[in-house]
């Protein structure tokens, strides 16, 4: 994890049981008996989990989401704000001059605004957090307006075309130093099916657990969570091509990128649209290994 991720010595369940008593219930012991650890399959655990952090590490108060919305990793999450923050801290000056405080765009915030929460704790940036879906933003404007700070850092905004991502949203007379986006992966809905049953296995499930929990598990999510037709290779190219419109108004554009193979396409992509500087940035939380793609149309001097 990146050095400054507060979840970089694992999860202390004690301290998390104190700022949330009701994780207790969720607590078991590892394979090896000598841990405790959580069901990470288990929808209800993880949101636990996820509600005593930012109870404990990010003085949030209210937090809560659907049944079947993405309830999402958050020392993950905390990785890529951070893993922002030291891209903007190699930006020359000359270009950040006389344009704080720092403001983000965030496509798909999802009902979590996972990414805004985290960026306006750790950070004190400024967001504008967009999605298609308007149960997600009905239930994080509900979420920001229960804490003052939140509320006064944080704007979510309804995209209302989904043929769009940056149109709609960006004002005309808006200025955004980033723009994060975690895209639907898959290309279908059968595809990300296959997807969750692969989770499944990997955390040593059985085929009949399987089936119950499909449509509830913690990673399950809504259609414009997990996928898009032509999946996030399309996503991203849909964005790339958007962003041309906005060179001006955004100084970073950048997407997190499921696929390692789909880097050289992208990249072949921002050099047809000229970007001036594109750089990918490896990610890693234990064995995983994540990343994300950054362009911009400023130049690097």
């Amino acid at each position: 994890m990146h050095k400054n991720n507060r979840h970089i010595q694992g999860y202390n369940f004690t301290a998390l049981v104190k700022a949330y008593p009701e994780l207790s219930r969720f607590i078991i012991k590892n394979k090896y008996n000598n841990q405790d650890t959580i069901d990470f399959s288990n929808p209800l655990s993880v949101k636990a989990l996820n509600l005593s952090l930012l109870k404990s590490e990010y003085n949030i108060v209210f937090w809560d989401i659907p049944d079947g919305y993405l309830c999402p990793a958050i020392p993950g999450r905390v990785d890529y704000i951070h893993h922002l923050n030291d891209l903007l801290s190699v930006t020359p000056k000359t270009i950040l001059a006389n344009t704080t405080p720092i403001n983000v765009l965030d496509i798909g915030t999802g009902a979590s605004c996972i990414y805004p929460i985290l960026g306006q704790r750790e950070y004190d940036w400024n967001f504008v957090a967009s999605d298609v879906d308007p149960v997600s933003i009905k239930v994080a404007n509900h979420i920001i307006s229960a804490d003052k700070s939140l509320n006064k850092r944080i704007k979510c905004r309804l995209q209302s075309d989904s043929n769009h991502i940056f149109t709609g949203v960006i004002a005309e007379d808006e200025f955004y130093h980033l723009t994060l986006c975690n895209p639907p992966f898959h290309s279908s809905l059968a595809e990300a099916t296959q997807g969750t049953a692969r989770k499944l296995k990997n955390l040593n499930k059985t085929k009949t657990a399987a089936k119950s929990q499909e449509k509830t598990l913690n990673f399950g999510g809504q259609k414009a969570e997990l996928w898009c037709p032509g999946g996030e290779l399309a996503f991203i190219g849909k964005m790339i091509k958007e962003s041309k419109l906005y060179h001006k108004q955004v100084l970073w554009f950048t997407c997190l990128v499921s696929k390692k193979d789909h880097l050289s396409k992208l990249k072949l992509n921002l050099k047809k649209s000229q970007a001036k500087q594109i750089k990918v940035i490896n990610m890693g939380q234990g064995q995983k290994i994540s990343r994300f793609i950054a362009w911009s149309f400023y130049d690097a001097d």
